[in-house]
């Protein structure tokens, strides 16, 4: 009695979750042009789409933490224009951070070998990576991996400031939520071709 109680719990439930699934996957696949055109708008990283082999693009990003702090995100990865495969984050910190924070993230490859180098299996930033922090409120200040950005306006007038380190070029905007810790240090990323 109690396995049919479970399977028809289990049944009423996917019952009502399958007719909103495509609805979400039709609002997930239009999440990508949207998030791209943040960035294109988002000053200096709309620079990058021009003279960049390629990016790995994630429209969302979860991260929180109370001492130990995790963060996970899907996306997808684009060369010269076409996509070409997905991507997933995950990352693990330990030490002080304290927090909760949604936000996007757009990695460029400057060329061939950044963009084999990240898609070649299981890529992750080292201590030494960072992100350029996209402000999208007035006056509003977002802390990265020990350095800060700040901008006024909105996310179409962000002044921004970034550059290639090791090929690569990695930017962020802040959907909303408060952390004291935002880097891109410790990230892991797997591909899967499409």
């Amino acid at each position: 009695m109690e396995a049919y109680l479970q399977f028809r719990t289990y049944l009423i439930c996917l019952l009502f979750v399958l007719p909103f699934g495509s609805a979400m996957a039709d609002d997930e696949a239009a999440k990508y042009p949207e998030t791209v055109s943040l960035f294109k708008n988002a000053g200096e990283s709309g620079t990058f789409f021009d003279n960049s082999y390629g990016y790995a693009i994630f429209p969302t990003i979860g991260k929180g933490a109370i001492g130990i702090g995790g963060a996970y995100g899907k996306g997808r990865v684009y060369a010269q224009g076409e996509h070409v495969g997905d991507t997933s984050m995950t990352q693990l910190s330990i030490g002080f951070s304290l927090g909760g924070q949604g936000y996007s993230e757009i990695i460029f490859f400057e060329d061939q070998r950044a963009f084999d180098e990240f898609t070649g299996g299981n890529f992750e930033f080292g201590a030494d990576a960072s992100a350029v922090a996209i402000t999208a409120a007035a006056g509003a200040t977002a802390r990265t991996s020990g350095s800060s950005t700040a901008a006024s306006g909105g996310k179409k007038n962000a002044t921004t400031k970034g550059s290639y380190h090791k090929g690569m070029a990695t930017f962020t905007v802040v959907k909303g939520g408060a952390m004291f810790e935002a880097g891109v240090a410790g990230q892991k990323f797997s591909y899967t071709p499409k």
